[in-house]
């Protein structure tokens, strides 16, 4: 007779949820301001409440950059504390599929899901994460800056329990894929504008974030949307994703050319998204009293201004924005359908171990936007 041979359900849902992982893999690491460095680690796995993916590609940030060359915001100086975690896997603009997942995760997510999740990976404990405010949680752990959530310039990452992961459609190409992150980025800053439909926008630097931020200013309809940059080829595209004046500040006194459009006053609404510090003295001398500035750049140094132009003289409300919170649905969908154009932002495509060609690529930035390495 012969003997029925029952399943190993438990073996089965453990084959399901993990494929054959290697041991070690090379990756990009960060020890020092300069020092990075293109050495074997070792894979990580998943525990209980992870997923670890497969990079599909990561995009290069201006924050990266900006880590990479040093910037106190990073590696703090006398007044601020250091804030990256070396040696950590920098990496923060990815898509992957998910290729092991823990098992407190089985039935949520499964292997092959096409997955990103969020810039920040939140404690969920305290006072900003119980508020809903997670994005700005106290401890900010982020994906590429320490080495508790190292990033994805890598062949295999991993995301930790309480990270905010998105599914993203098989029929999105990776390079549009590889936007979402800075495009969230962008909807958040835009959403802090709180444009109305009468403003007058002036969007400063038209890079990947500044691009996303034409495409979400657009779809708030203002009356005149505004686009400053250096490069020719940004202001070209800008002009093509929906601004409908495009200037070089190093070609026109931009400063009077708005206050001509607008009858003398100035901008409503003033963005600045350049990380350089004349932007923004640019931008509190060409908006109008009782404006709204949103800054969000990561600057390299200090940046000083007269800060009676802010409170005496025009009463400015200055907003600040920081990652893309509550915005990666709808820049996943957003993306999708077309909504926020992206066809021309990525212009460099490399494999992993190019990544110093690719750094050099995004600090010079000529005839350059968005490079992507392919592990």
């Amino acid at each position: 007779m012969n003997k029925v041979v029952t399943p190993d359900l438990d073996a089965l849902q453990k084959e399901a949820a993990s494929v054959n992982l290697p041991e070690k893999m090379m990756a990009v690491v960060a020890y020092e301001p300069g020092d990075y460095r293109w050495e074997e680690v070792d894979v990580p796995r998943a525990g209980p409440d992870d997923i670890i993916i497969e990079v599909e590609t990561v995009g290069i940030c201006a924050g990266d950059i900006k880590c990479f060359l040093g910037a106190p915001s990073f590696w703090g100086d006398k007044e601020q504390p250091r804030y990256v975690k070396p040696p950590m896997i920098p990496g923060h603009e990815f898509i992957g599929r998910a290729v092991e997942i823990g098992e407190n995760l089985r039935g949520q997510y499964k292997v092959g899901d096409r997955l990103i999740s969020e810039q920040i990976v939140p404690c969920d404990e305290c006072r900003y994460c119980k508020g809903g405010q997670y994005w700005m949680c106290e401890r900010h752990d982020l994906y590429g800056f320490q080495n508790n959530t190292n990033g994805a310039m890598a062949k295999y990452m991993r995301f930790p329990k309480t990270s905010r992961t998105h599914r993203v459609p098989e029929d999105m190409p990776a390079e549009a894929a590889a936007l979402i992150e800075p495009y969230a980025c962008s909807v958040h800053a835009v959403n802090r504008a709180n444009i109305q439909l009468d403003d007058v926008v002036v969007l400063a630097g038209a890079g990947t974030l500044g691009l996303g931020m034409v495409g979400a200013a657009r779809l708030k309809n203002p009356s005149k949307l505004i686009v400053l940059d250096t490069k020719q080829d940004r202001l070209d595209l800008a002009r093509k994703f929906g601004a409908d004046i495009v200037m070089n500040p190093l070609e026109e006194d931009v400063v009077a050319k708005v206050k001509e459009l607008t009858g003398g006053y100035g901008c409503d609404v003033y963005i600045e998204a350049t990380g350089h510090p004349s932007s923004v003295r640019q931008g509190l001398h060409m908006i109008r009293k009782l404006g709204r500035f949103v800054e969000f750049s990561v600057f390299g140094d200090e940046v000083t201004c007269d800060w009676s132009i802010i409170s005496d003289r025009k009463e400015l409300d200055v907003l600040g924005a920081h990652l893309g919170p509550y915005c990666y649905p709808f820049t996943i969908a957003a993306i999708a359908d077309g909504r926020l154009p992206v066809e021309g932002v990525v212009t460099h495509s490399l494999p992993l171990d190019k990544w110093k060609e690719g750094f050099d690529l995004m600090k010079k930035g000529d005839k350059s936007i968005k490079t992507v390495l392919i592990p």
